[in-house]
């Protein structure tokens, strides 16, 4: 029996860009957009970012440094946080969390960076319908490492098996079913209700 649900963030309840900010950063270096965006997206230096091994500082110091950055981290911070839009499907997912709230344990899993965080809980409301919200730069793991997927467990009280989980990257969403949690990737509300039925959850939004 399902006990617990678990979301994923990015393009789950809320949409995000890179390539937003990538045009935008390309005004003030010689770097092309791809090469910014690959530097943004999924680099080992956003990846030490988002597991909180270096600061903000640091972060911004050594994308500067990268790109050859014309800019001080004031002007860099908002560029940096601006890539997020909430759009219909979002709306849908947050709305069907909120339901499922109430009859069963929820989390948000989250791959991100500290920046990315505060800017999101200051702009969105996105975080209130769940239980606990576990963050790789407060974990110091990101998916897909186990620890972090069962850190979400623990804090949950549930075992893998009792535990729905929902990502649109499919390697992520592979990696938690290798630990036993019923793990569905999210493409639309419609097939994630399919999935949730599937599961053995009620719906009821």
């Amino acid at each position: 029996m399902i006990r617990a649900v678990i979301f994923d963030l990015g393009n789950v309840l809320i949409d995000f860009d890179h390539r937003i900010a990538a045009q935008r950063i390309s005004r003030f270096t010689d770097k092309s957009q791809d090469e910014i965006y690959n530097l943004f997206f999924d680099s080992a230096l956003t990846a030490s970012f988002e597991e909180g091994k270096i600061s903000p500082g640091d972060f911004f110091l050594k994308v500067k440094e990268m790109l050859g950055l014309r800019i001080d981290y004031d002007t860099f911070l908002p560029i940096w946080d601006e890539i997020f839009f909430i759009t219909e499907k979002n709306r849908l997912v947050y709305n069907l969390a909120g339901e499922l709230k109430n009859h069963y344990r929820t989390a948000l899993l989250s791959n991100i960076n500290q920046l990315h965080f505060e800017y999101l809980k200051r702009k969105y409301h996105v975080f209130g319908v769940f239980n606990h919200v576990i963050t790789s730069y407060e974990e110091g793991f990101r998916k897909p490492a186990p620890q972090i997927y069962l850190k979400a467990l623990q804090l949950l009280e549930v075992s893998a098996q009792e535990c729905f989980y929902t990502d649109d990257r499919p390697e992520l969403v592979s990696a938690a079913a290798k630990i036993g949690i019923n793990a569905f990737v999210f493409s639309d509300i419609e097939k994630l209700k399919e999935n949730l039925l599937e599961a053995g959850i009620i719906v009821y939004a």
